[in-house]
This record gives structure tokens, sequence and C-alpha cells, in this order.
């Protein structure tokens, strides 16, 4: 008789391969996987194996620490399946992910189907969720209040030339830069036009340093921050210093800039937080920022030069202020939050 037979071994059937994978429901660190398979031996498999890799990586996972998983081995349950906390995902990073199914043996040893095709998806930016667990590890820090009188913005003076000439004498919003947290939903996508308003120490006044230019345009504070403008927390962060950063978002009630900000980022009370308020007292408004973090406010608006003032600071050009495209410091317990980086 036919040897195989006798010894009672029976050829396994192969385990159906995924395919027609779908990803939704997808955060700045979870994402929910499913995925069709053939129903011939589904009935065989125990687990599902899950190969996520970040897409600029697809090489390189000979050099990835041997601690750090790229396959995640779950329990075949009923998807689509909720994947979150066996890696730490990043916010909008591109990552890749393949599956197989798998069914376990009596010896402990798995046997695979076949990899699924590879899909591509990225991850998703903070939620407010997220940028709320940000705004109170920077209200822990913000320290007391001071007074301001003034926002200013330090360009060079070809910037301030080009507004006159070719904008009608007012500076445009531009898209913000990439600095700051990785998850921000405002980098890449908000349009303003950033100033500070951090004052000196000893004479209430704005610094005579910068970083951006020996031109300053200053404005009356109730100018731009007054009760017809809301006023929202956009990120926290540092970036390998000692002094840590927060950047507010002023907008006119009702302008596209407050109509973005109202859908992803939390609102602050003009009158009472902890970095930049607007009070009224005996008829006149009284501005106050928070003395120990670095405001950056950015205005969503254009702004008219004939508001405010240019002039030529004394001080000196600090390049190694600028927070142009700056990384956030993602090992900082101050400013960082669980979720990925």
């Amino acid at each position: 008789g036919n040897k195989s037979q006798d010894s009672g071994i029976a050829e396994m059937e192969e385990l159906p391969v995924p395919h027609n994978i779908k990803i939704s429901n997808i955060t700045c660190d979870s994402f929910k996987i499913s995925w069709d398979m053939d129903s011939k031996s589904k009935d065989r498999i125990t687990h599902y194996f899950i190969d996520l890799n970040k897409k600029e990586n697809k090489n390189s996972n000979k050099f990835k620490h041997k601690d750090v998983p790229t396959k995640l081995v779950a329990k075949a349950v009923p998807l689509p399946m909720t994947v979150r906390g066996h890696w730490f995902l990043s916010p909008r990073t591109e990552y890749t992910v393949a599956v197989q199914t798998a069914s376990k043996q009596v010896d402990g040893d798995y046997v695979v189907s076949e990899w699924s095709e590879i899909i591509e998806f990225c991850t998703a930016d903070y939620s407010k969720v997220h940028l709320t667990q940000l705004l109170e590890k920077a209200e822990v820090i913000a320290g007391r209040m001071l007074k301001l009188s003034v926002f200013y913005r330090n360009q060079h003076k070809e910037y301030f030339d080009y507004m006159r000439e070719h904008h009608g004498n007012a500076m445009q919003p531009s898209v913000k830069d990439n600095s700051g947290s990785h998850g921000s939903p405002i980098s890449g996508k908000l349009e303003g036009i950033f100033f500070s308003c951090n004052t000196e120490f000893n004479t209430g006044k704005p610094p005579q340093d910068s970083p951006y230019g020996r031109y300053r345009f200053e404005i009356a504070a109730e100018k731009l921050f007054n009760p017809n403008t809301n006023l929202y927390f956009g990120d926290f962060y540092c970036m390998y210093t000692a002094y840590h950063y927060v950047i507010l978002v002023i907008a006119p009630l009702g302008s596209p800039g407050d109509d973005f900000c109202k859908q992803r980022l939390p609102q602050l009370n003009i009158k009472d937080n902890k970095f930049l308020t607007c009070n009224e007292e005996d008829g006149v408004l009284v501005y106050h920022h928070a003395q120990d973090v670095i405001l950056e406010v950015i205005y969503t608006d254009p702004v008219d030069l004939s508001l405010g003032t240019v002039a030529e600071i004394t001080g000196h050009q600090l390049m190694s202020l600028s927070t142009a495209n700056a990384k956030k410091d993602p090992s900082c317990k101050t400013c960082n939050i669980s979720v990925g980086r």
C-alpha cells in the first residue's frame, strides 16, 4: 500500500491567505484592520501575524533593535481587530502592513499562510483629547502672569518692503512649518502670522534681541486680541533646551482660521487661562502672559502694517533661538504625552 497512508500522515491543507486588507479608524497611535479570506481551512486559524514597519525603514529591519518586534502575534479574534499598544505608533507617520494567518501546533510551533499583499497607511494627527493632555502639562510650568501691552514680529527689511509693495501694506498669513510636536494638527496646515508677546522681566517691554531679523513690527495688543477673537492652544514643546515653547492661536470670530481651530484645537477662555489673558479693567483691556514659557502666537488673518510701527531693533540677532522646523525633544518628560511621539 501507499506509505504515507500507512503512517497516518495527511498533507495539511494550506491556510487561507488574507486579501483585500482594509485599515480604518486610524488615530495617532492605533488603527483597525480587517481582510477577506477563503473559508477553506478557516477553522484551523488560531492566530494572526501582523508585520508593521515604518515606510521609510522598509529595508532597515536588520538594523532594528532586537527587542523591537515588527511582527505582532495576535489571537484570532473577530475582524476588524484593533491594533494599539503593542507598538509605539507615531502620529502622522507612514507605515506598511502585511498579514498572515497561523495555526499553533501541539509542540508550540506555528504553521503559517503566505504573506498577504503589503498595504500602506498613514497615522493621524493628535486629536483634541491628546492636545488637552499636552495643554495640561503646559499649564503646570506656565508660571506667574506678567503684564504686556504689545505683540511684535521680527523680520528682515525685505519682508516688510515686499508686503507693502505686493500685498497692499498687509502682512499675509502663511502655512505653519513643521516645528514642534510631530503629531501637531496645525503643522503644514494652519495659515497664520507668527507674533511674540514675551516681555523682559525688568522693563515689561519686548526684548531687544531676536533671531528673526533686525526689523520689528509692533502692534497694540488689543488690535489683535480682544473679545471678538477666539484663543486656542496649539502645541507645547522644547528643542533639547531648558526652556519650553507654547503655541497659541488667535483667530477672529468666524474667520477661516477660527473654523479650522474649532474642529482641531482645545479652546481657551480669553479671560482665564494660564498663558495669555485679556480682561477689562475700568473700561480698558488689560493683558497678561505666562512668565515661564516662550509664547508663540499665530494670528490667522492678514494684518495691515498701518495698525502698528516698524523699526530697527538695537539688540542682537540670536539665530540660536530660531524655531524654524525645529524638532521636538521626544525624551523630555515635561512636554511629551504617552501616546505616539
